[in-house]
């Protein structure tokens, strides 16, 4: 049966229509009449040989589905919504070894010991260096006079805080930019990356963040590396664990922060009174209002564990529930006048970094400096910065992303 509120055969996670648009029209209309709703699929066109999912679209319930993890299973099925029709299966239960699709208690141990790196104290440790590094990422964009904003500035920032994180050698950050970029660009055919590329991507990833920290155990550094994996039997990272961690790092950690830096430059280049806003006062709620109107990722799942009932609906054990932060972060319920663009917004309680529950997402500090730092250097020295052609969007079933976004820096 389709879902009344929504065309025949529409489907929220089509990568087609994700290459032009996000479908927020749609998503308002089933926040209105049908919150919670079924969404019927071709038989096993997302990779799980079921013919469908329950679209969860209002902030109250995708955030009471986020807390409710013996309910509602990120391991069941993983957290990717959509994966290609053609995938085998063991493909999508190899990845249920990242911490993203792991349920708790397994989930608890595991981010009890990488959440080591992401203390404030190791955030601040990392601010002066970032600061540094994006300036000279603007600097190096100045000189060009003009180009793709995606890869001369929004993908540079990422990469290099998660290389001075980690201990990344800066000269390999370039294979994570590529590795990374496979592993989630399967559905984009203009890229000629298939389903085999992006699985090969993320095995030599994970080859090589394995072999890093097999170093690190021999010769420890004074690094994040080290204390993760370091005296395993006393509770750290083994290294095939690491190597997964490092996985989730390149995708949660690099391809979101990358688009939102580009969806937020976009928006100040087209809310001309917001640029000007940013660069006389530097509000401190910019960095919220730029992740909640790009929301990076747009729509994660659970599986129902057992029958249960969300908002009006009897939802079966086994069926996939799609929560979709796109429409959470423009629900009228919770933000006034979501439609526009405004950096003083507060409060701005967006779940662009998931809808708390612990599956929180563990780098929100760092992305939100990442933020705050780039736009801060962008303000100094491009602030005549102006679009040279429209974003040109990334086909994906999931993420919310942006390929290209041609600029004139001086």
């Amino acid at each position: 049966m389709s879902c009344p509120a929504l065309p025949e055969g529409f489907d929220l996670t089509d990568p087609d229509l994700h290459q032009h648009r996000v479908p927020l029209p749609e998503l308002a209309r089933l926040r209105q009449t049908a919150p919670v709703c079924w969404i019927p699929q071709p038989h096993g066109i997302a990779g799980f040989g079921d013919d469908g999912y329950w679209a969860v679209t209002r902030h109250a319930d995708v955030k009471e589905v986020s807390t409710r993890p013996e309910i509602f299973s990120s391991h069941a099925n993983t957290a990717i919504i959509r994966f290609n029709e053609h995938i085998p299966r063991d493909q999508i239960d190899v990845q249920k070894l990242i911490m993203l699709n792991m349920d708790p208690p397994e989930h608890t141990r595991v981010r009890q010991i990488v959440q080591r790196g992401f203390t404030p104290r190791a955030i601040r440790a990392l601010e002066s260096a970032l600061r540094d590094r994006a300036a000279r990422i603007v600097a190096g964009a100045r000189e060009s006079g003009s180009g793709d904003f995606v890869t001369d500035v929004a993908c540079e920032l990422p990469l290099q805080a998660i290389a001075e994180l980690i201990g990344i050698p800066q000269q390999d950050r370039s294979k994570i930019f590529d590795w990374s970029n496979k592993m989630v660009a399967y559905d984009d055919p203009e890229l000629a990356i298939t389903e085999e590329i992006g699985a090969e991507s993320a095995m030599e990833l994970i080859s090589y963040s394995m072999n890093l920290a097999a170093d690190r155990k021999a010769c420890p550094a004074e690094d994040i590396v080290s204390r993760l994996v370091a005296a395993e039997d006393q509770g750290n990272l083994g290294s095939d664990e690491f190597g997964f961690f490092v996985l989730l790092l390149a995708v949660a950690g690099n391809e979101t922060t990358r688009n939102a830096i580009t969806h937020g430059m976009h928006a100040f280049l087209t809310h001309p009174g917001q640029w000007e806003l940013f660069k006389a006062e530097r509000p401190a709620t910019t960095a919220d209002e730029i992740v909640r109107w790009a929301t990076p990722v747009m729509s994660f799942q659970r599986t129902a564990t057992r029958d249960t009932e969300l908002g009006g609906q009897r939802i079966e054990a086994g069926r996939r529930v799609g929560v979709f932060y796109s429409s959470a972060n423009n629900d009228p319920e919770v933000f006034d006048h979501p439609e526009v663009f405004d950096i003083t917004r507060d409060p701005n309680p967006h779940l662009g970094f998931g809808g708390g529950g612990p599956h929180f997402c563990l780098g929100k500090s760092l992305a939100e400096l990442e933020i705050r730092l780039i736009f801060q250097a962008i303000a100094d020295t491009l602030p005549d910065i102006r679009l040279a052609g429209e974003p040109r969007r990334l086909r994906s079933a999931w993420l919310n992303g942006i390929k290209e976004l041609r600029v004139t820096y001086a």
